[in-house]
């Protein structure tokens, strides 16, 4: 993903649904699951999905950071340390873990 790519958002859809353009060119579409901060700092969890619209079968997810500009236009940017990884994923797992668990 480039740094600070603006992704479309589908308002058609019940879910909150964008498409990713991904650094070797391929696209894929994500349901907005969450967004929330630790800190100062904004992330964003995205649930793949599949062809058809559903959620992937294995569960995986993205998490970025996430920022808006002065429009209120979304951007995206990679985590790059493992303990800021460890530390999102960690507050992610707490906060909506057992919600997902239940579906």
């Amino acid at each position: 993903m480039n740094e600070n790519e603006v992704f479309p958002v589908d308002n058609e859809d019940d879910d909150v649904v964008v498409t990713l353009n991904l650094d070797d060119g391929s696209e894929v579409t994500c349901e907005i699951l969450t967004i929330f901060d630790i800190g100062e700092q904004d992330y964003i969890v995205l649930l793949p999905l599949d062809e058809n619209g559903e959620e992937n079968p294995d569960g995986e997810v993205y998490i970025y950071r996430y920022f808006e500009d002065e429009t209120g236009a979304p951007s995206l940017d990679n985590i790059e340390s493992d303990e800021e990884y460890a530390a999102v994923s960690a507050k992610f797992d707490e906060l909506y873990g057992e919600s997902l668990d239940e579906e």
